[in-house]
Formats: structure tokens, sequence, C-alpha cells
């Protein structure tokens, strides 16, 4: 801009410059013209007194001159002598040009200096104009105390950078939004540009692909390197869609990469992961059991079907039918409990509905001790139930079970002679059922798993020691849905202590609070610690 009026003022100056040394020159020739027009109307005056008085005489005498010339010719002239004839006189008139070029080294000298000041002036002159727009604060046009031609530009910028603050201002609540919510979601989101170039990267994201905030703007290979993934970015980019299986760590994950399209053309790519670690885990778990209940099924189902053939065939002797007619009955029964611990097992799944009630632990802790009473005589097992009365609103039918199923795991990996200890109490708004023997044990890499469907720690033995495998599966779920916990320490050669706190709730007042406390407890998990 200053260069610009600089040129501006300079280029003035020299037109303005050069025209004055035009008119200058015109008025130069035209005043010497006149000058010397007078002269010769002098000269000749004084030519014909001359020529008047001596005749040719007089003309003779004047020495020759290249600037005039005197003619005496016949009359008819301006001029006229005493006898009628004419003298004229004529100069030599020097043009423009010439004149102009005879004065050609001053005229240069003027122009040089004439310039020189003219930049000099210019450059002082194109500071002072701009330096008042240098000075402008346009964070606050409306506070400049500048040219008053601009405040109407001012006004305007001002409205401008109103409505550009509440611009950025309204981006920057979005741009918030969609980082909390990004950040909060469980999935990894990757946005990438048409050059495939990260444009945001969600927490999850992150730590899936180890990576922070500098990825950004970074190509995607920063990210990941494997050849699967650059070839299901590339795939998505050219057919629309691409899904990818990874591992990393410990999880499973689901890549969906899905192509972004604008006017027709690719403008970049969405990469969502997902984590699917529990959904192919519960799959597994889905298969592991479907294959163990029909084991489990087929059985019993083998060993009655075995008797009834032999008994129908007539190869059973009449003395040894009450054995088999025990045996069946023995196997219908351990059908009938299998059956009916799957159907507990998918109400607890399901959430169920069931109705609840105030139940007294410790006087349901003595009701299950009588009940296995029998079993544990057999054991040669001794069962003691101790504690306080310790009242919580719950399933009853759900919480005997979860008794029973303990008490009965207890009884049954006992050694003889051994002891069942139960304890009942209250700790912190909190019942706690505990559970001990002085068994076996469980070694340290079963511990995990014995709360799963059919697992069993020695399966060599599992069919002299009863049960269905699903006990402690049972006591799992129903802990579940009671909002509780369980937690199980066990060496082996030292027993097992089982531990089950739950809610020491009372009756809700109104069903609304009923729902609620049943929808709670059906979200909490179960935690099992060894």
């Amino acid at each position: 801009m200053t260069r610009k009026i600089f040129h501006a003022i300079l280029l003035s100056a020299a037109a303005a410059l050069a025209l004055s040394m035009v008119i200058v020159i015109g008025c130069l020739y035209e005043y010497f013209g006149r000058v010397q027009e007078t002269q010769m109307k002098d000269e000749l005056s004084l030519a014909a007194a001359g020529v008047s008085a001596g005749g040719e005489e007089y003309l003779s005498r004047l020495a020759p001159s290249d600037h005039y010339r005197l003619t005496w010719i016949a009359p008819d002239g301006t001029v006229r002598l005493d006898d009628g004839s004419v003298l004229r006189i004529s100069v030599s008139r020097t043009s423009v040009g010439m004149l102009a070029l005879g004065i050609l080294q001053p005229i240069l000298w003027v122009i040089l200096a004439a310039l020189a000041l003219a930049a000099l002036l210019a450059g002082r002159l194109s500071r002072r104009i701009i330096e008042p727009l240098n000075r402008l604060d346009l964070e606050h046009p409306l506070d400049n105390d500048a040219y008053e031609e601009l405040a109407p530009l001012l006004h305007r910028i001002n409205a401008q950078r109103g409505q550009i603050d509440a611009q950025l201002r309204e981006l920057e609540r979005r741009t918030s939004e969609f980082r909390q919510i990004t950040d909060n979601m469980r999935e990894g989101l990757v946005l990438l540009d048409g050059e495939r170039r990260v444009l945001s990267v969600n927490e999850t994201a992150r730590r899936l692909f180890q990576a922070d905030d500098d990825c950004v703007g970074q190509d995607f290979l920063t990210l990941d390197r494997s050849p699967d993934m650059s070839a299901a970015i590339a795939a998505a980019m050219q057919e629309g869609h691409a899904v990818l299986r990874a591992v990393r760590g410990a999880r499973r994950y689901q890549l969906d990469v899905s192509r972004i399209d604008s006017d027709g053309k690719a403008a970049g790519a969405v990469l969502l992961a997902v984590d699917v670690t529990e959904q192919e885990e519960a799959e597994q778990r889905r298969r592991e059991f479907s294959a163990n209940v029909s084991h489990e099924l087929k059985t019993p189902l083998q060993g009655i079907i075995g008797s009834a053939e032999l008994i129908e065939n007539g190869l059973v002797q009449p003395a040894d039918l009450p054995r088999f007619a025990g045996h069946i009955r023995a196997e219908g029964q351990r059908l009938v409990t299998l059956v009916g611990d799957i159907i507990r097992l998918s109400q607890l799944d399901e959430n169920v509905d069931m109705p609840r009630e105030r139940v007294d632990l410790l006087a349901l802790a003595q009701e299950t001790a009588r009940d296995l009473s029998e079993a544990a005589e057999k054991k040669r097992v001794t069962i003691n139930v101790a504690g306080t009365e310790t009242t919580i609103w719950g399933v009853r039918r759900l919480l005997y079970e979860m008794l029973y199923n303990l008490c009965d795991n207890a009884i049954r990996y006992n050694r003889a002679d051994g002891h069942v200890n139960v304890r009942v109490g209250a700790e912190e708004r909190r019942a706690v059922i505990t559970v001990e023997d002085d068994g076996a044990g469980i070694a340290p890499e079963h511990q995990q798993r014995v709360f799963e469907r059919f697992y069993r720690v020695d399966k060599s033995h599992s069919k002299a020691s009863g049960g269905t495998g699903l006990g402690l599966s049972i006591v799992k779920h129903a802990v579940q849905y009671h909002g509780g916990a369980v937690s199980l320490h066990s060496a082996p050669g030292e027993g097992t202590s089982v531990r089950v706190e739950l809610p020491a709730t009372e009756k809700p007042e109104n069903n609304a609070e009923a729902e609620s406390a049943r929808a709670g407890s059906a979200c909490s998990q179960t935690q099992i610690s060894f």
C-alpha cells in the first residue's frame, strides 16, 4: 500500500513537472518572438532613415550578417521610403525544439532536483497517510481514531467481526460437544480425509492404536502400519465399506471402515472400532453351553434307555429289577434336576421378574442345613450355622437355591469327618453370608472358572460326586440378580471359603421403587475375586 501511494505521488509530480516544462518553453518561445518582432520594427525604422539619407551607399556600408537581411524592393511594401520604394528586413527565428535543446542542461538539472524532492516528499507523505491505517485496532474497530472516511468501513468490520465471533463460539461449542461425545464412546472413532490423513481421533481410538493428539494431521500409517488395515481402507475408498477383525492385546475388535462422499467424490473415510471380545466370548460360551447341555442330557437318558432296553428284552433277573428301576429313577431325577437348573439359569439370564419378600437369611441358612443333613451324614460332614438375624428384601427361592448350592458343593467336595461352617451377619448395610469347608480346596488355575456353567474341577469324578455342574453358576446369577457380589478364596489342602454380600434393602414403598430396585439389581455386575 505504501509503495502504491509513493509511486502514485511520484508519478503525479513527474507529470506535473513535465507539463510545467512544456508550458514554460511555450511561453518563452512566445515571449522571445514578440521581443524579436519589436526589435525588427525598431531596426527597420533605423535602416529606413539611413537609406533615405544615404541611399545605396548606406546599405553598402552595412556589414553582412547571418542573423538578418535588408532588402530594398520596388514599391508595394509595408514601410515606404520617401521615393515610394520598400525596404524589408528579415531575421532567422529559433524553433521551439531548438529553444528546448538550448536550455536542455538546466532543464535536466531542474527535473532531477524536482524528482528528488518529489520522491522525498512522496515517501514522507505516503508514510503519514499509511501510519494511521497501520495503527488500526481491528479487534476493536470502533475504538480507532482514524480518518472520518474510514468510519463506514470500520462499522462494517465491527459488524462482521461480531458475526465471526458468534460463528466461532458456535463452532467451538459444537467441536467441544463432538469431542465430549466421541471421547465418551466405548467404540474407537477415527476420521480420515481423502489423502488418508487423520482429522479426528477419540480417546478410545488413541488407546487402541497407542497414539496421542500429535497424530492429527498425520498419515494414518502413523497409527497402524498393518497391511490388512491399509487394504481395508483402500477397499472402503473404492467400494464404500470394508470390515476387518483385529486383535489388540487381549481384546478383539471389529473395524468398520466406511467411505464419506461429497459431491459424488470420496472426501474421506470413517473408521469405527468396536470391542467384540465379550460378544465372541459369549458366543463361545453359548456354543460350549449347548454342547455341555447336549452331553449332560444325553448321559442320564442313555442310562435310562439302556436299563429300559435290558428290562424290555428280559435280560434282567427278577431279583435285579429293583436295582435297575432305582437306576432309572435316579437318572430320571438327575435329568429333572438338570432341566430345572437350566430353566432357572434361563430365567436369570432373561431377568424375569420374580416376587420379592422379606427373607431372614439366618433362618434360611438353618433350613438349608436341615434339608442337607441326610447328605451330610452320608459324607460324614458336620454343618454348623451361626450368626445374627439378617433380613433383606429379595426372592426367597433364589436365595434358598444360592445357599443350597453353596452348602451342597461344600459337602460334596469335603473330606470325611469334615466341617461346613455357615455364618450370616451384616456389615455396613450389607448382608454377608460366608460358607467355609475344610475339604481338598481348589487349585488357582481353576478358581477363575468354577462359576462357569458345566465347569468341573475334576471331570473324572463328576458322575461320582453327582450334581449338574450348574450350581455355582446359579449362585453367581442369583447374587447378580440381587445386586450383590461373590468372592472365593481357596488353597489346595486347606479348604474353600465363599463370601456373598447382598444389599440389606427394605421393602420399597411403592411399585415404582420396587421396579427400580429390581432393574438396578439386574444391571449390577457380580464381582468375583480370588
